[in-house]
């Protein structure tokens, strides 16, 4: 069966790290270009980071600086690296992966889609 799990949402202070993983199962995620979204209550969802086959990164502005997405393609595992967390960064994130590149953080062209981790940004 073809999965996508995204894990390490967890609470955190304002100001703390956390780093999300996603894995696929029944797939080589190696081939496959990646977007992690967000979607925080009563706000629609949002476009966080987004890293292509060819390794180029692209960020929100919101997480510009902060956040860091890389792939380790022996593990097969995609990467957020999240720091100086804050509040306004609550929400469930989500790992996508699709074989067409998006240049424009569209869910819907993705063929993939993770069942979402828990961030909780909280003093």
């Amino acid at each position: 069966q073809e999965q996508l799990v995204a894990t390490g949402g967890a609470v955190v202070q304002p100001g703390g790290s956390l780093r999300l993983s996603c894995a696929a199962s029944g797939f080589d995620l190696n081939i496959y270009n990646i977007g992690w979204f967000r979607e925080a209550p009563g706000k629609e969802r949002e476009g966080v980071s987004r890293l292509t086959t060819s390794a180029e990164t692209f960020y929100a502005e919101s997480v510009k600086g902060r956040f860091s997405v890389s792939r380790d393609n022996i593990k097969g595992t995609v990467y957020l690296e999240m720091n100086d967390l804050k509040v306004e960064d609550t929400a469930v994130y989500y790992c996508t992966a699709g074989i067409y590149r998006d240049d424009d953080f569209t869910w819907a062209l993705y063929d993939y889609w993770g069942q979402g981790t828990q961030v909780t940004v909280s003093s």
